[in-house]
């Protein structure tokens, strides 16, 4: 197949994406203000917590079986790898542009989760209705490319709201604290005289105050204040364990989405279950339903979202240019380099399947734009909510080309 027809065929789905993201930023515009700032948080709400989680377990439960998830293991690791490489070189442009502390759990955020469930959810279907896909037969890729695709949204959402939840609230509340701590004049005094009073004194310096030890950010941002002092790397490393379980936060963890993928994953792959809700003959067949109709309006509702929170972009709200640019190269030139070369490698030694769909997928997921729900943890937490949208508002408008491209370059490989 040409290098045009490729191009034609991973251009459509982007195409839908944006022109759905333009109705939204056109429906929050001032002079018709649908999805205004009240209605936008409204919105999120709605989507966080009723469509997103039955998308997310209605997909699962109908595409997903014991059988499948057996065959698909490598899955799971490559989003994992995509989280990790992600997060590593966030960690990177973080040191090199050095932005604001508040846009630092953002970063990391765009950096490591891809838009791994509203995208391949679209793309894929249109890719196997195109004419000329490399991927066969139509209703087969279809079917087959929906449990991929439902897979890939189901773990990324777990990933998402366990991993980026958690750094987003975190530094959240990191700044806010650090504020609340500068703008308070006895906090100051008093923190000035322990300074003083115990300059070299190692329990002062690498135990701070408990708000600022069990914190799980320090992790990947460690304070200043706590590499001022030499300690062995065997106590570092115990002083971080001891942070992540002292600050593990089983309640964010399992955020609405995460409960729905479990419920989706139980229902899938135990037979009992899903014979006696999913399908035409099934007892509960109308529950089944009536999760799919609420799990339908997720992915045009958070599109809509999407494009109406970037008219903060287009109003001028300022963002550190190269953290843009950072972002921008870390999620559409380093992170698919990489990608090629994780999934190449796990093709060699025989870890993943031959099938190209699925195959394409894998590489997929390391070529997409930040994940839409990032816009809503910024909405929750109050925290580079308007730097958010500058950064989604490049990062879509240059998904158009980008994801077009890598879509191009990996069915090439592929197929």
């Amino acid at each position: 197949m040409g290098f045009l027809q490729l191009f034609c065929v991973a251009s459509f789905p982007v195409i839908k994406v944006l022109l759905v993201t333009a109705l939204g930023l056109f429906l929050a515009l001032d002079h018709i203000n649908i999805l205004g700032e009240d209605a936008r948080k409204n919105v999120n709400h709605i989507a966080f917590y009723v469509f997103n989680p039955s998308l997310v377990g209605s997909s699962l439960a109908k595409t997903i079986t014991f059988e499948s998830v057996v065959l698909l293991w490598f899955m799971p690791v490559n989003i994992l790898g995509t989280f990790i490489l992600g997060s590593a070189l966030g960690w990177i442009l973080i040191r090199i542009t050095r932005p604001p502390k508040h846009l630092e759990g953002l970063i990391l955020g765009c950096c490591s989760a891809g838009n791994l469930g509203n995208l391949p959810i679209i793309i894929i279907p249109a890719m196997c209705k195109e004419k000329g896909s490399p991927f066969g037969e139509p209703e087969i890729c279809h079917q087959y490319g929906m449990a991929y695709a439902s897979l890939s949204m189901a773990i990324g959402a777990i990933f998402l709201w366990s991993y980026v939840y958690n750094i987003m609230r975190i530094s959240s509340s990191r700044v806010q604290k650090e504020g609340n701590t500068k703008n308070d004049p006895s906090t100051l005094k008093a923190s000035g005289e322990i300074s003083e009073s115990h300059p070299d004194n190692f329990s002062e310096t690498f135990n701070p105050a408990k708000d600022a030890l069990d914190d799980a950010y320090t992790i990947l941002l460690p304070n200043k204040q706590s590499e001022e002092v030499k300690v062995p790397i065997s106590d570092k490393i115990k002083h971080r364990f001891r942070t992540i379980s002292s600050n593990f936060n089983l309640k964010s963890i399992f955020a609405p989405s995460t409960i729905g993928a479990i419920t989706g994953f139980f229902i899938g792959v135990i037979p009992q279950i899903r014979n006696f809700i999913i399908g035409s003959n099934a007892p509960l067949r109308v529950v089944e339903d009536s999760v799919s109709m609420l799990g339908d309006a997720a992915i045009p509702t958070v599109t809509l979202i999407l494009g109406a929170n970037l008219l903060k972009g287009l109003k001028g709200t300022s963002a550190p240019l190269w953290t843009i640019v950072g972002i921008i190269a870390v999620r559409y030139i380093f992170l698919p380099l990489l990608g090629v070369v994780v999934v190449k490698g796990a093709i060699y030694l025989g870890l993943v399947q031959s099938d190209p769909l699925y195959q394409f997928i894998l590489l997929l997921q390391y070529a997409l734009p930040p994940a839409m729900n990032i816009g809503t943890m910024a909405q929750l937490f109050g925290s580079g909510e308007s730097e958010c949208s500058v950064i989604m508002l490049w990062t879509y408008a240059l998904a158009s080309i980008a994801v077009t491209l890598w879509s191009t370059f990996f069915m090439w490989i592929v197929s």
